[in-house]
């Protein structure tokens, strides 16, 4: 049996970052993102949203992709959302997503990070919050 720890900080957004989720949602997505996470093998150690994106500490199994685990998350959220008619509009999530790996000695300090994100995002926009992932990580932005 191989063991295997590989931890992932993931971040993604409601489509074109509408503010969707809202106070009442919130507990109700959350709840279920994780309790589904569960049927489907999907260790999710941490996790905490606000109106328009959200943010997982996961940690990957042996057989696992960074790309299936977001495809499982993303899709079957959504579709439970619009299913259980919880908003007047339809509920989707961004295609893109960020995902960068973290050290074990980081997990409690991204813990913390996610847990505080109402009181994070009261001094930085997503928009802000992205583009520093965004340079922190080295990642090239491509202009279509």
């Amino acid at each position: 049996m191989p063991y295997v720890k590989i931890w992932i900080h993931l971040i993604f957004s409601t489509k074109n970052r509408a503010h969707l989720i809202s106070k009442q949602l919130k507990p109700q997505l959350l709840k279920h993102i994780k309790e589904n996470s569960i049927k489907k093998n999907i260790y999710i150690d941490f996790l905490n949203c606000v109106s328009d994106h959200i943010h997982l500490l996961i940690s990957l199994n042996s057989k696992q992709t960074i790309s299936e685990v977001v495809q499982l998350i993303k899709g079957e959220s959504s579709h439970w959302v619009n299913k259980n008619n919880l908003l007047l509009n339809k509920f989707e999530w961004q295609d893109e997503y960020i995902a960068v790996s973290i050290g074990h000695s980081q997990v409690n300090r991204v813990r913390d990070y996610i847990k505080n994100q109402e009181e994070h995002h009261r001094m930085k926009t997503f928009q802000e919050e992205y583009d520093e992932f965004v340079m922190k990580y080295g990642f090239e932005i491509v202009k279509k």
